[in-house]
């Protein structure tokens, strides 16, 4: 169970750190942004994508055992495949289900399509080193933190906003 409430925080956590990532992109860089479908601040392909990405790291870097600067190349490499698929699906979903598009990337030189692009793809590397190696474990300090209560309610008030977006859009 404590494994289960690990993935959920780190979902609602990183779901968070990326709305506020995107409300500050927003805010200051791309005033026609639209940062995220939900009503509270969290934007959950964030969350989504940190999850996938530490399980996935769990599961390779558990069977073999690689040097430190192979494990950044993998970790880089595979990241970026992941998010940019999670990317693409997430994208193709918004606007069969909601008839929207949040983002558009075909101005851009090396884009496949309006979802994806190779230049917002090796941004998600990146970013996924800075997560894993950087911003992860200080977060799992906090998470380690949080009662199992505030986990589950955060995490209704979470499934609350998700009906009401369905119902609402």
């Amino acid at each position: 169970m404590k494994k289960i409430t690990y993935y959920i925080n780190v979902f609602l956590v990183f779901s968070c750190i990326g709305y506020i990532i995107e409300t500050t992109l927003k805010t200051f860089f791309f005033k026609n942004m639209n940062n995220g479908i939900m009503y509270g601040p969290w934007i959950p392909v964030y969350g989504l994508g940190t999850v996938l990405i530490i399980i996935i790291m769990r599961l390779v870097f558990n069977r073999i055992k690689v040097p430190r600067y192979l494990k950044i190349v993998l970790v880089f490499l595979i990241s970026t495949i992941v998010l940019t698929l999670i990317e693409l699906l997430g994208g193709i979903l918004i606007e069969k289900l909601f008839n929207k598009v949040f983002w558009d990337y075909s101005d851009l030189k090396f884009n496949i399509g309006h979802y994806i692009a190779l230049e917002i793809s090796l941004v998600w590397g990146t970013m996924s080193l800075v997560v894993i190696y950087l911003i992860k474990p200080l977060v799992d300090k906090i998470i380690k933190k949080i009662p199992s209560v505030i986990t589950y309610l955060v995490l209704l008030i979470f499934i609350g906003d998700a009906i009401i977006t369905f119902l609402n859009n």
